[in-house]
């Protein structure tokens, strides 16, 4: 089962220092990403599971909530506790909360 949480929650979770991973493509995520948000790009989740810690949530955010709903129940299904991020990178902008844009790695 997985969680849904708002961007609200997200951005308490991110002050706490949490990890937040943007499962979009590159060009979305250089477009404007949460800031400190790792990329992970859906596709490639299932080659990197070791990289999804399981002692710590992981909060998983796209663009709209759909495929971050997917891979937070990929997660699960793998032992993590994931969130999703309801309304996603969109629902972010929408508030009004900052974005980075460019690639961190």
């Amino acid at each position: 089962m997985v969680t849904a949480v708002s961007v609200l929650d997200l951005q308490s979770a991110q002050q706490r220092g949490d990890l937040v991973v943007d499962v979009r493509e590159h060009f979305e995520y250089v477009g404007g990403h949460v800031p400190g948000a790792e990329h992970i790009p859906m596709a490639t989740v299932p080659l990197r599971i070791e990289d999804f810690p399981s002692d710590q949530p992981v909060y998983v955010i796209c663009e709209s909530g759909a495929r971050s709903w997917q891979v937070a129940s990929f997660l699960a299904r793998h032992g993590r506790t994931a969130y999703n991020v309801e309304g996603g990178t969109a629902a972010w902008r929408a508030s009004g909360l900052p974005l980075d844009s460019g690639a961190t790695t």
